[in-house]
């Protein structure tokens, strides 16, 4: 019998499969009309393409990928037992922990496909953005794997408050630039109209693909978003689903925090195969109040950055021009939604909330006390919104089982306790008259 413990899926699961009536659509943002295969070669290998589009429900996973998913997967799903008792509630909670990854977050379960994938299309340099910092330290650290270069755009506020994060970036050779830069059209406009811009992961975006789109020997990487990177991440679900099985127990409740949505779609979507075939569940994302795509924007077609270079995308948007406040989840700070993400949320298949940060720091203080891990604060937004549910559990007798993402560790976030330990750290929600101005300049599609 195979130990549990050994067990890593040998196929990623394709939500696309189960949903008949979507479809994945891309328009080019200069002529205007849909975006062909012809179109994304400029910035993407045909093997991701091939899986952006596909409706295959499972596809395997290539050997040498599973080779080096083997440094750190399985990863341990783990009962929080302690913070149960602290809680007083007779929901039990457990989580996947990502944390163990060499990245240090969830992020490496598509890096390494995605760099194996340009590799073996005769790719060797990817250019990319980063928000917090977790997915240019993955795919830095994928591409020195696979022998490959990386350039990484890393958001302004994000550069200067996660130094580790940077140091991690050049240690496996990787070239880390603050973004908005110089070294792009694309920065340098938004730097002579926007001289102190904290940037934005919009911009970072647009400082990339503009690197991809100029040099044939680049492709761009994007850590989020688009179909076949939350495909990739959904090792981290069916995982799960094998793991729990094997404790006798299915969730009544997915929660983990979503930005672009990876970190949701990679824990959610094989649950939510389930919901499609009449399993009763819930599937929560958790957002960011001074970020809530989710929440407070619209669901239409908008442009995946600032400058306008990507292919338009129909999801649930704060419109391109949306620049977050400098918060210090910068995984979170993205204006748009996974399109395949938004149909689910459009189709009322999953829920979405969101939290402040105060509460994402009492809750990653929690959890750190009792568990024994400190939280990114990203990952500390799911865990506030699973201690809220927890207490209305304890409040209403209900003992549901919870399941949630823990998509990383915070030793490199030091600085978002720091702060809030110093009295700095402010909530704000942001209104809705700059969601609305930010939303003036969608595309006419």
């Amino acid at each position: 019998m195979e130990d549990i413990n050994e067990y890593i899926p040998e196929c990623w699961y394709n939500m696309q499969a189960d949903l008949p009536d979507y479809k994945c659509q891309f328009i080019n943002p200069f002529t205007m009309k849909e975006a062909g295969k012809n179109d994304l070669k400029m910035i993407f290998p045909e093997p991701l393409i091939e899986q952006e589009i596909s409706k295959e429900r499972f596809i395997k996973i290539p050997s040498e990928v599973l080779d080096l998913y083997r440094m750190w997967r399985p990863t341990p799903l783990n009962r929080a037992d302690r913070l149960e008792k602290t809680l007083g509630t007779p929901a039990k909670i457990f989580y996947k922990y990502e944390g163990t990854s060499p990245a240090g977050s969830h992020k490496l379960n598509t890096a390494i496909p995605q760099a194996y994938f340009n590799k073996i299309s005769g790719i060797n340099t990817l250019s990319t953005e980063t928000g917090a910092g977790q997915w240019g330290s993955a795919l830095a650290f994928a591409c020195k794997s696979l022998n490959m270069q990386c350039k990484v755009f890393m958001v302004k506020i994000s550069f200067n408050q996660k130094p580790y994060r940077r140091i991690f970036i050049k240690l496996f050779d990787g070239t880390v630039i603050s973004s908005p830069s110089m070294e792009t059209e694309a920065g340098r406009e938004i730097l002579k109209n926007y001289p102190d811009s904290n940037g934005s992961l919009g911009i970072a975006i647009s400082e990339a693909v503009e690197v991809a789109a100029k040099d044939k020997n680049i492709n761009y990487s994007l850590g989020s978003v688009l179909n076949h990177v939350l495909l990739h991440q959904t090792v981290i679900g069916l995982e799960a689903k094998r793991q729990l099985a094997e404790l006798d127990v299915y969730p009544d409740e997915v929660f983990a925090c979503c930005g672009g949505g990876s970190n949701f779609g990679g824990i959610a979507f094989p649950f939510i195969a389930d919901k499609l075939k009449g399993q009763e569940l819930r599937a929560i994302a958790v957002e960011p109040a001074a970020c809530p795509t989710l929440t407070k924007g619209v669901y239409t077609y908008d442009y995946g950055d600032v400058a306008k270079l990507t292919p338009i995308m129909k999801m649930y948007t704060l419109g391109h021009n949306f620049i977050p406040p400098a918060i210090h989840a910068g995984g979170l700070r993205y204006h748009g939604v996974s399109p395949l993400l938004s149909y689910l949320y459009s189709q009322g298949l999953m829920e979405a909330t969101s939290v402040h940060q105060s509460e994402v720091y009492k809750a990653g203080k929690l959890f750190a006390e009792t568990e024994g891990i400190i939280p990114a604060p990203e990952s500390a937004h799911a865990i506030a919104a699973v201690i809220n549910e927890a207490i209305r559990c304890r409040e209403e007798k209900d003992p549901k089982n919870i399941l949630f993402c823990l998509s990383g560790h915070g030793y490199f976030d030091m600085a978002f306790y720091d702060n809030e330990i110093n009295g700095g750290l402010k909530d704000f929600e942001y209104p809705e008259e700059l969601i609305k101005k930010s939303l003036n300049d969608l595309p006419k599609v």
